[in-house]
């Protein structure tokens, strides 16, 4: 493989809500952040390490991670030449309306492993993927729920409920992260989100990171990136959406964007307005159909590096459990961080 690194995260307007990656890293890496809907990957070729709380893994191909919804993960390369993947975002919706179809469960699901070795099942992944490159919209509806009824089959579940958690220390979580989706372009401090959750600032904390898995600086961050998505996807240009979100610049926003999202903002929104697609968050509906031929989505940019404590120690996902699992983020060479526009066909 070459050092160039490719991303193309869409939607087809005829899968309402459920984005799409197809990309392949070499040095970049993903922030520790969190979802609202799934996460379901299949890993196409090199190995890509991944983290979770419970501890990380590196992932070959034919491994297929599956991140359930406000769960803390990040990835980066597991190997030199890095990895290429194809990932499905479904909404809870769209999950939980399979399960009560097709499985004994009902609430709201989750799955109990996050690594799978199914090349099966990465297969009718990539296959929804390519349906949806071809505007074949039914037959990517329909890969799309059978993918999610094979996995549902294999280690679905229902998820608890949260609520039951930390009792007050929930209750002054949810209040906390209340405050901070209000005021996210100018949020309290620290000391003040626990004065008005009556609390202290150590209990608050203790709280935060039990009820979402991160402490609020860094859920604020994912949060606002997510409201960034909305003001694109409704035509926002990046520099108003980075002010309206409370990032400092531009610069600001596309460096925690692109780390989360895993493209930049500019070329995230041309993707939307060229497919006619727009969001909500982590999923939207749009209007108009794709080619057949799209290339993959690209701009010249830097794609950044985590920086010292952004890092995750220990994590875990994706599927074919490769050699030389472990906690540790291995070398990687510091390949050209560019996205390069390529035909549509996949890596």
């Amino acid at each position: 493989m070459g050092a160039t690194e490719h991303a193309r995260y869409w939607q087809h307007p005829r899968l309402p809500g459920v984005d799409l990656l197809r990309a392949r890293y070499v040095s970049h890496t993903f922030s520790r952040h969190a979802h609202d809907g799934f996460v379901i990957a299949a890993v196409t070729s090199g190995v890509e390490g991944v983290g979770l709380p419970r501890g990380a893994e590196n992932v070959g191909a034919g491994g297929v991670v599956l991140i359930n919804p406000e769960t803390p993960h990040t990835a980066y390369a597991g190997a030199r030449e890095g990895w290429s993947y194809r990932v499905l975002y479904p909404p809870v919706g769209l999950v939980a309306e399979v399960a009560a179809e097709v499985t004994p469960l009902r609430g709201t699901p989750s799955f109990t492993e996050n690594v799978l070795d199914d090349p099966g099942g990465g297969r009718l992944i990539a296959d929804v993927h390519r349906a949806a490159e071809a505007d074949n919209a039914l037959a990517a509806d329909t890969l799309l729920r059978r993918t999610v009824a094979r996995l549902l089959r294999r280690c679905g579940s229902t998820a608890a409920d949260p609520s039951g958690a930390a009792g007050s220390g929930a209750a002054a979580a949810a209040r906390a992260r209340e405050l901070l989706v209000e005021h996210m372009a100018d949020p309290p401090t620290l000391e003040r989100l626990a004065a008005a959750t009556g609390t202290g600032p150590f209990a608050l904390l203790r709280a935060f990171r039990a009820a979402y898995g991160l402490p609020p600086h860094s859920w604020l961050t994912g949060a606002r990136v997510r409201r960034a998505r909305q003001l694109l996807d409704a035509g926002c240009t990046p520099a108003g959406a980075a002010a309206a979100v409370g990032f400092t610049d531009q610069p600001h926003l596309n460096r925690h964007f692109t780390r989360i999202v895993g493209v930049p903002p500019g070329a995230y929104q041309r993707e939307r307005r060229r497919t006619g697609s727009t969001g909500r968050g982590d999923g939207g509906t749009g209007s108009r159909g794709p080619s057949a031929r799209e290339p993959w989505a690209g701009t010249a940019g830097a794609v950044s590096r985590n920086t010292a404590g952004e890092g995750f120690a220990a994590g875990g996902p994706p599927g074919g459990r490769a050699a030389g699992q472990g906690t540790r983020r291995p070398a990687v060479p510091a390949a050209a961080k560019t996205y390069k526009t390529e035909p549509g066909s996949g890596p």
